[in-house]
């Protein structure tokens, strides 16, 4: 009996797609990176890649968005479960480890993809959206915690710590562990008396 081979769904494509041109980014570079390379990375055709997105610059804005909106949902979830900032840093450093994300992997691949749409003038509100985004999820999470903090500027500051770390994890990762954000997470919350208290 033969057997039925079933075309793989959109959202299959796109995810396999998104796949290779991580590792292929990863491994060369976001220019040395060819459309064809791409697709033969995932075993397609053109047809598949042209039938999703118009250019390579357009894979690339759908992979942040896809990258953004799954942290977001992840995050969301985890707060629904761990309203105590403590309990949610715990938990998140411990999803974080089991995660399989190439950019949150790959702090070099994160950083070039963001510089390369940051270039791109005309898709930096693209941009713009998804980190006011993640923004307001930090401002919810902070809110209510300490009068003394201000929700808006506290996601603001936390973001631009992780990007700093991503950062410095790639120029001297032997002093930056790849758990150095929630760590500094953990510190900052002691340091401002956040969350339970011993019971």
């Amino acid at each position: 009996m033969s057997r039925v081979r079933t075309r793989p769904t959109r959202e299959d494509t796109r995810q396999r797609l998104f796949d290779a041109a991580a590792r292929l980014f990863e491994r060369c570079g976001i220019g040395a990176a060819s459309i064809d390379a791409i697709v033969a990375e995932a075993g397609f055709t053109r047809g598949a890649f042209y039938s999703n997105f118009a250019t390579k610059e357009d894979l690339i804005i759908a992979m942040l968005e896809d990258h953004a909106e799954r942290s977001l949902q992840h995050h969301r979830q985890l707060l629904a479960r761990h309203r105590d900032p403590a309990d949610f840093v715990t938990a998140l450093g411990a999803a974080e480890r089991s995660r399989k994300d190439p950019l949150g992997r790959a702090p070099l691949l994160h950083m070039e993809l963001i510089l390369f749409v940051a270039r791109a003038e005309i898709r930096r509100p693209e941009l713009a959206r998804r980190l006011r985004a993640r923004r307001a999820l930090i401002a919810e999470m902070v809110a209510g915690t300490s009068g003394e903090i201000d929700p808006a500027w506290a996601g603001a500051m936390l973001l631009a710590l992780e990007d700093g770390f991503r950062l410095h994890r790639l120029i001297d990762p032997a002093s930056t562990p790849a758990d150095s954000f929630i760590h500094s997470l953990s510190e900052l919350q002691r340091l401002l008396g956040l969350g339970r208290k011993d019971r």
